[in-house]
């Protein structure tokens, strides 16, 4: 396999995410018991590959230390979107960097299962696809025969249901960041953004040619329900053994991080805990639970519990940021 290098946008504020972005970047907001941005770079040392770039934006401090503790063994850059201009706006500035390898672009906010190995062993440029069910949300691609015919950003007409899913390997990287250029020294934006789908149609014009790989899964981390959504689906996934806790009820899939306490709790199923945690009197079901948090008394489902969260009293559901103290009398 040629050489390539790894580009992932994680600029991101994760405004859906809210309380919880407040404190942390979108990228390493937990799920099944690692941060997204962790589940992204694990493909990419899995795939072989050295040469990586972050763009980081929102927390970038966050971001780019979690990436240089955790990955020591990855050629890291890192390139700070300073503001939103929009995803092709992030690519370009990555490819500064780099023009010489063919790019491997990743969204940092997005957890895909794909044979990516196998994507890397093809000639062409490869735009990651899979059916929607909204495709006025995202961008959108046409097809003729096994390639691309055409693609549009957010359409109010889509041509098709097969959106593109925030996964591309780009050949020319250099082609690339000319055509990005072109859209941002011209002014060319889309929802008020600089879009990689314009850049990349303009390449598709232009004579380059780009398949269709259709993606095994999508999981979408942007909104609370969908993240407790692919933390259901993941920790189904996972075979992992679980450590006793004698006065509890452990009901798997769950996920329990290093130096978590559990008293007299019912914990399960689809639960992630983050470590240093400590639940008491509580039980708690298909909800994340973010480190050092501490629970007494309470009972949770579809939750999100931010680090630092202290909670004590009865109820049924919370989407609780870091460091926050909440008391039921």
């Amino acid at each position: 396999m040629k050489k390539l290098q790894a580009i992932i946008p994680a600029a991101g504020i994760g405004t859906r995410l809210k309380p919880h972005t407040h404190t942390a970047p979108k990228a390493l907001i937990r799920v099944a018991g690692k941060p997204i941005l962790a589940y992204i770079l694990d493909e990419i040392v899995e795939l072989g590959i050295t040469e990586v770039t972050l763009v980081t934006g929102f927390f970038a401090e966050k971001v780019e230390e979690y990436a240089t503790e955790h990955y020591p063994q990855l050629n890291l850059h890192f390139t700070r979107q300073t503001e939103q201009l929009g995803l092709g706006h992030a690519v370009w500035t990555a490819l500064e960097h780099n023009l010489d390898l063919p790019a491997l672009i990743v969204l940092g906010d997005t957890i895909v299962e794909a044979d990516l190995a196998g994507m890397l062993e093809l000639k062409e440029n490869i735009i990651a696809v899979a059916p929607t069910e909204d495709p006025q949300r995202f961008g959108i691609v046409s097809l003729k025969g096994d390639f691309i015919s055409g693609m549009v950003e957010k359409p109010k007409d889509p041509p098709s249901n097969l959106a593109i899913v925030g996964v591309y390997l780009i050949r020319d990287a250099n082609a690339l960041y000319e055509a990005l250029g072109g859209n941002i020294t011209e002014g060319v934006r889309t929802k008020g953004e600089f879009q990689l789908t314009d850049a990349l149609a303009s390449l598709l014009d232009g004579g380059h040619r780009f398949r269709p790989w259709e993606i095994a899964g999508w999981f979408d981390c942007g909104k609370p329900e969908t993240l407790l959504e692919t933390n259901r689906v993941l920790l189904d996934r996972r075979k992992a053994k679980l450590p006793k806790f004698d006065d509890c009820v452990i009901v798997p899939p769950i996920h329990i991080g290093k130096g978590v306490e559990l008293t007299r709790s019912v914990i399960g199923p689809h639960v992630s805990i983050a470590q240093d945690a400590v639940i008491t009197d509580s039980i708690i079901a298909d909800s994340i639970i973010g480190s050092a948090a501490i629970l007494t008394n309470v009972r949770l489902h579809e939750s999100l519990i931010g680090d630092n969260a202290r909670v004590v009293g009865r109820l049924d559901s919370l989407n609780l940021g870091d460091d926050s103290d909440l008391k039921f009398s």
